[in-house]
């Protein structure tokens, strides 16, 4: 296993339309997707997409806002109340290879491989085996080949 592509960072917001007014009326985000919700994992949810470069897709940032306090992002809101990173997220060709990587590596895998807000199949690796950062690992979407 190697690394991969950083894919987003994830971020937790409260209040999804005001963290999108920040990106675009702050920050100068032009590209930001419209918000959804990933029922499985009981979140409202958009992407702003960061301009790449000769050629390249920029690294995403996911805005995340939980549809219920005891989701995993409301417990985390509920410890950090102002939002901020949650996540950093890595594509990998071949999730289960990657799960059975970071499983042999002795990392706490959170749940089984599922299909997260790209459509693609995910999954989490503890923060206390990835030096404090909750890391989200990401298939490749297969467009992207």
């Amino acid at each position: 296993m190697k690394l991969g592509r950083m894919n987003h960072i994830g971020v937790a917001t409260p209040d999804l339309d005001a963290a999108i007014a920040h990106y675009r009326d702050v920050m100068g985000a032009t590209d930001i997707t419209e918000p959804f919700v990933l029922e499985s994992q009981q979140v409202r949810v958009c992407f702003v997409n960061t301009p790449g470069e000769n050629g390249t897709a920029g690294t995403q940032v996911e805005l995340l806002q939980p549809t219920t306090p005891d989701s995993a992002v409301g417990k985390w809101l509920e410890k950090n109340p102002l939002g901020g990173q949650h996540h950093i997220c890595y594509e990998v060709p071949d999730i289960l290879e990657a799960k059975a990587w970071f499983e042999g590596q002795g990392k706490r895998v959170l749940g089984e491989p599922r299909i997260g807000a790209h459509g693609t199949l995910i999954f989490f690796v503890h923060p206390k085996d990835m030096g404090g950062q909750l890391t989200e690992i990401m298939e490749t979407p297969k467009e992207a080949h």
